[in-house]
């Protein structure tokens, strides 16, 4: 390994040094510095006069003492693929790629299908280690089959728990432990069945989904039923929420503003878009932020985060957005100029209107800075005495706009340079 590759990265499985590859083994014996969790330091032989760094905690204190090794021979152990969920996958943010050499084992997925006959392609790969497990909720499909790195070993206990409250109790939960080593077992029942407190803290779970008549299933288009909603009446309706995702137009990655979340409808919908993207619900009032808590976990997008305050105040200093959606407070001063002064060139704008006050605003903005401007009625089948009728909601008008890339900023009303 010349100089330009200092960092190796080495993957190791349960079958510790006999299951490395010769390259690995040379990584690791030619390494003056061996980084690592105790347990993957013990299962390679010592090297006479090489250093052993156990990991502190949390890990990530190790990192500057790491860099500044460059130059070094430095090898870190870890886990399986070190960049599937792993140590590498953190590592390869901070070192350059040229710099680096990373020898992957069979990842904890891997060996999860083959011990089940799954193919891997078909299967969603995820981890609930250090991350809320309910995050897992989008993936609940019918038939789908997910493998999940656990976070310890009450985690198959705590999913059973969440799959029999959503309707999955006859999904078949396998825990595969200690995969590749000697102490290798497994247990499985389905979740009505599971009776397991604990189990081993070092598994990996093999979720074979099923779904009974009624299960709460999140459909892949936009437009969820208002009730699956915690709400207080300020919400995005249905209908009108699928057009709004619509014209925001998500893409993978990015960031969306919620602006006057209510119950957190679009961002939340935002976010079940893609597992990659992420949203900022803008909200003051108390007793709304707490449903947008409740509903966060319903659906399973823990990663929304909260910017508690009124806007426009409220947003100073957020990370910069790729989209923002304004549902409530359009008529508040400067909110919107300091919506549109925060897109980057290329983002989306949409925002809704139910009063003559905040469409006002809003035929404003589209004679400022151009868009588009659409009015939805949405009329619901309901009991007139002995027959039935169409009862119309309120009309809303819906403004979407794309900032363009060469443009003056729109402040207070009026056009600056």
């Amino acid at each position: 390994m010349g100089t330009a590759r200092w960092l190796s990265i080495v993957g190791i499985g349960e079958d510790g040094w006999d299951g490395l590859s010769p390259a690995a083994r040379a990584a690791v014996e030619s390494a003056a510095i061996l980084h690592g969790g105790s347990r993957h330091l013990d299962l390679v032989p010592v090297v006479a006069g090489q250093e052993r760094l156990p990991w502190p905690s949390p890990m990530t204190d190790a990192f500057p003492s790491l860099l500044s090794m460059r130059g070094q021979r430095v090898c870190v152990l870890a886990s399986g693929d070190p960049s599937w969920y792993g140590v590498g996958a953190t590592l390869s943010r901070l070192v350059p790629a040229g710099e680096t050499m990373v020898i992957p084992a069979a990842s904890a997925f891997s060996l999860a299908a083959s011990r089940q006959g799954w193919p891997l392609q078909d299967c969603r790969c995820l981890t609930v280690h250090g991350r809320p497990l309910e995050q897992i909720v989008p993936h609940l499909q019918p038939n789908a089959k997910l493998l999940l790195l656990s976070w310890d070993g009450t985690t198959p206990a705590k999913l059973a728990a969440l799959l029999r409250a959503r309707g999955f109790g006859a999904s078949r939960l396998t825990v595969l432990e200690a995969m590749g080593g000697p102490r290798e077992a497994r247990l499985e029942a389905t979740a009505d069945a599971w009776t397991a407190e604990r189990t081993a803290d070092l598994n990996t779970i093999a979720l074979d989904c099923v779904a009974a008549p009624g299960a709460r299933i999140l459909p892949l288009a936009p437009g969820l039923p208002d009730d699956w909603f915690e709400h207080d009446g300020q919400i995005t309706k249905r209908e009108v929420r699928a057009v709004t995702l619509s014209f925001l137009a998500p893409r993978r990655g990015e960031l969306l503003w919620d602006v006057g979340a209510g119950s957190g409808s679009i961002g939340i919908e935002w976010m079940l878009r893609d597992p990659a993207n992420r949203a900022i619900a803008v909200e003051h009032h108390p007793e709304r932020i707490a449903r947008i808590l409740t509903n966060v976990a319903a659906f399973g997008v823990p990663g929304l985060t909260l910017a508690r305050g009124k806007a426009p105040a409220a947003l100073e200093g957020l990370e910069r957005p790729d989209a923002i959606f304004i549902g409530g407070g359009l008529t508040a001063d400067g909110l919107l100029a300091a919506c549109w002064d925060a897109l980057p060139p290329g983002g989306r704008i949409a925002a809704n209107a139910v009063t003559l006050e905040s469409e006002a605003v809003l035929f404003d903005a589209h004679k400022r800075l151009g868009g588009e401007l659409t009015q939805i009625s949405v009329a619901r089948a309901s009991a007139v005495g002995g027959f039935r009728g169409w009862r119309a909601s309120m009309p809303v008008t819906l403004w979407r706009a794309e900032k363009p890339y060469a443009e003056m900023p729109y402040r207070e009303g009026t056009w600056t340079a």
